[in-house]
């Protein structure tokens, strides 16, 4: 008899709890460095960058091959822009995006009435783009390298304890960011964490998966030219004037197709949504509807089983687009993404916890060091569907959201960070994550070169600091904003 997913994944986790006894060893240090960032992907890339302006020693360990994360699955980049149409992202994330224009890699920032804005961004030159700007930048790169545990003294982290095919070793840091996105470093270091909603539910990831061969103008005009009464073809908040203006988009919706080819074909389709990403390529789309409910992404065990049972739906997600959607009579399958895309996992609990109300209440921090504007936007971890809440304007993020319990010289970037399962929903985005990581390592930064701990430093200093090299900051009136302009 063939097990369910859930009952193989749980007999993979419920192996039994013997164990051995490993002899002491030394671990050799490997290297030490002013500021240690672990993980390479879109919070890691900017916290890294941000650290090395200005001549310190800065390391980055990454346990894949490439750095930028999930911006390297399929993905646009979503949250540069605000729900009030301005640019509410800048600085180096922004920088970035540029870097990739210059290849053709990178569109601009699209307006969207579901997501606000969307840049569309291309997978491989991003891992290309990315490696180049840590390399010039003098940032020492180390790839296929996993954290194994961490260095402490007493409550302060000294850096991280390694594995990698050269076996065990140690990296030090004076200032260690995490930007692993399930607070990796922060839990072995003892930071109290949580998961999920009040039940444990965490958001179900997704495997991202690419076609060629799509006839992207059908399938846009096939929208936009449907009367307001075809309700087959709307699609969730976008209208279809949205589709007439564009010729690269993303569409949501479509839940009477899927339903209709359930009932005709039997297929399992584990969304309620068809979700369609356009690429920079002609004919190229990715496709979003993958959905593994149950699985952890900080356990080995429940990520192996979450990738089988995503390569097992795609196929019926193919037949569907092929046999139902327009455009995609001629499409063809040409690859997945080089992992599942995890929403959620574990977050830190921080110096301040943020929450729902402070999205929806788009409520000002006076240690405001990020902007965000994107929904609450929360894939619901009992079934198919997906909780929309938009706050209508723009909310902080505090950087005391960035600074674990418990533990010293230790910073959080990206959406580990000290939130509720609902205001990560929010924040978890990755231009969102890029802001945080810029302003962890420009305040990691400021630690080192202050000598103080990343709790103590001058937050309104590392406001000037992050006002001056363009990134963009609310305050509450216009008189604050000229005197911040000015002390830039």
């Amino acid at each position: 008899m063939t097990r369910t997913f859930h009952e193989r994944d749980q007999a993979m986790l419920n192996t039994t709890t013997r164990s051995i006894q490993e002899p002491a060893r030394a671990t050799p240090i490997m290297a030490e460095y002013d500021v240690l960032v672990v993980g390479g992907g879109p919070a890691g890339l900017t916290s890294a960058l941000a650290a090395a302006e200005d001549g310190l020693r800065v390391g980055l360990v990454e346990s894949r091959s490439f750095v930028g994360g999930n911006m390297t699955i399929g993905l646009p980049v979503l949250g540069f822009l605000g729900q009030k149409g301005n640019q509410i992202i800048e600085g180096l994330p922004q920088k970035f995006i540029d870097r990739l224009k210059v290849r053709n890699a990178a569109s601009e920032h699209r307006p969207c009435p579901l997501h606000m804005g969307i840049t569309l961004v291309e997978p491989e030159a991003v891992k290309t783009v990315a490696l180049e700007m840590l390399t010039e930048a003098g940032v020492e790169v180390l790839f296929y390298t996993f954290c194994a545990g961490v260095v402490m003294e007493g409550d302060t982290i000294r850096g991280i304890i390694t594995e990698s095919k050269s076996g065990r070793g140690a990296i030090l840091g004076k200032v260690v960011i995490d930007c692993t996105g399930d607070a990796d470093v922060a839990y072995r270091a003892g930071v109290p964490c949580e998961k999920g909603n009040e039940h444990g539910g965490m958001q179900p990831p997704t495997l991202m998966f690419c076609l060629a061969g799509v006839d992207t103008e059908k399938l846009r005009l096939s929208i936009a030219n449907q009367p307001p009464q075809a309700r087959t073809y709307l699609t969730d908040f976008i209208p279809a004037e949205y589709f007439g203006q564009n010729n690269q988009f993303i569409i949501v919706g479509l839940r009477e197709l899927i339903a209709k080819a359930q009932k005709e074909m039997g297929l399992s389709i584990p969304n309620e949504r068809t979700i369609i990403i356009t690429g920079l390529k002609a004919g190229e789309v990715w496709i979003n509807m993958t959905r593994v409910k149950g699985v952890d992404g900080t356990e080995a065990a429940s990520l192996t089983m979450g990738e089988i049972e995503a390569r097992t739906q795609i196929d019926d997600i193919v037949t569907y687009l092929i046999n139902y959607v327009p455009g995609f009579e001629n499409a063809y399958f040409t690859k997945t993404a080089p992992f599942l895309g995890i929403r959620e996992t574990r977050r830190i609990i921080g110096e301040y916890v943020m929450t729902q109300e402070d999205v929806l209440g788009c409520r000002h921090f006076d240690d405001a060091i990020a902007v965000a504007s994107y929904p609450i936007d929360i894939h619901r971890p009992a079934d198919d569907g997906c909780t929309l809440i938009w706050c209508g304007d723009c909310y902080d993020i505090p950087y005391r959201s960035l600074i674990p319990a418990k533990v010293k010289n230790l910073i959080v970037a990206g959406r580990a960070i000290s939130t509720t399962h609902e205001a990560m929903g929010a924040i978890r985005v990755m231009a969102t994550c890029m802001a945080m990581g810029e302003a962890a390592g420009r305040a990691a930064k400021i630690s080192v070169r202050g000598n103080r701990a990343p709790a103590d430093i001058d937050v309104k200093e590392l406001r000037r600091q992050l006002i001056a090299k363009g990134a963009y900051l609310r305050t509450k009136d216009s008189a604050d904003r000229a005197r911040e302009l000015e002390d830039a």
